[in-house]
């Protein structure tokens, strides 16, 4: 597969995600969590598409997130989406025989960028949907 050709902009916003994913992804996994629903506030769900696309330019970006890194991938695909105004289904979870853990995006349930037996094997713990912000009156 060919690396996607990324434009300017698109390179900038992808290195950014990558970093602050690089510094979220050294949280402990509630104060994670906190911050990724926070940031995931008045998004619009991603589809299909605009997770891929993102996906292919972090892992084409970096190859940190290329690799076994799948913590800061996933934190940075998110953060990729959220800077064009969706969020896909952050999710990380375990699977218990042998013991191992990943964290991935989706899309309506169906893992993006991954393979689609993962959901098979790994339980989410922890997901992270897009979500409306929260609407205050006066």
């Amino acid at each position: 597969m060919t690396p996607p050709r990324l434009s300017l902009s698109m390179r900038l916003r992808t290195w950014c995600a990558i970093g602050v994913a690089r510094l979220l992804s050294t949280m402990r996994p509630g104060r994670l969590e906190k911050s990724l629903r926070a940031l995931s506030a008045g998004a619009r769900p991603a589809t299909r598409e605009e997770a891929l696309r993102c996906y292919e330019a972090v892992v084409a970006t970096s190859a940190r997130c290329a690799g076994r890194w799948c913590l800061q991938r996933s934190v940075a695909v998110s953060l990729l989406c959220r800077s064009s105004g969706s969020w896909p289904e952050w999710q990380s979870g375990a699977c218990l025989m042998p013991f191992r853990a990943h964290a991935w995006v989706a899309v309506d349930g169906v893992p993006v960028g991954e393979d689609p037996a993962l959901a098979d094997y790994f339980r989410p713990v922890i997901s992270v949907h897009p979500r409306k912000a929260a609407v205050r009156e006066v």
